[in-house]
């Protein structure tokens, strides 16, 4: 039999006070740690972000564009280390990932589940040489989006976005295209 996933609870200054099954947390609305990770590109002169539409059988959030791919670390699992894995995991892709950012929300769904999590937002280039191969259970879809048109997309059709998928937006944002 299967071992259920843990995910890593935190207090609002992401310090771990304990640990809750995945299914659990989001039923009770319990603030865990997660992930969310920006895989960018530079195509003549402007940068594209690789965006993934969630499997439509998702437990929450099916069907919706949101980051290249997000998830949880696992207990005694760094971070950037967890994001690297399941970017191999959903997208197939082995890159370096840096950590540019966190931030706490909270986003309830009409199916009674929560997000309330803490994000670190973690950041790769991708080589250009990788295969992108979709795990079926996790995304539907795939596309590279410049930061022009992503950024009109998300002021005209908001609801097509993942509820954490802006707030992390704005750190790559600030990374990509505001950094001297």
């Amino acid at each position: 039999m299967k071992a259920l996933e843990q995910v890593i609870l935190v207090d609002e200054s992401d310090t771990m006070i304990g640990t809750a099954e995945k299914m659990k947390a989001h039923e009770d609305a319990l603030l865990h740690r997660a992930f969310s990770v920006f895989i960018y590109r530079r195509v003549n002169h402007e940068i594209e972000i690789l965006l993934q539409k969630r499997q439509i059988d998702k437990y929450h959030c099916g069907g919706l564009w949101t980051n290249t791919c997000c998830s949880h670390p696992r207990v005694g699992e760094e971070t950037v280390a967890a994001g690297q894995r399941r970017l191999s995991e959903e997208m197939s892709l082995v890159l370096p990932l840096e950590s540019i950012g966190k931030f706490l929300y909270k986003a309830s769904f009409s199916n009674g589940l929560t997000e309330h999590e803490y994000d670190h937002v973690l950041l790769g280039e991708y080589d250009g040489i990788q295969p992108i191969i979709l795990d079926p259970n996790e995304a539907e879809a795939y596309r590279w989006v410049t930061v022009a048109l992503l950024e009109k997309e998300l002021n005209a059709l908001p609801e097509q976005f993942t509820p954490w998928f802006n707030l992390a937006f704005q750190f790559v944002l600030e990374k990509l295209c505001y950094s001297s």
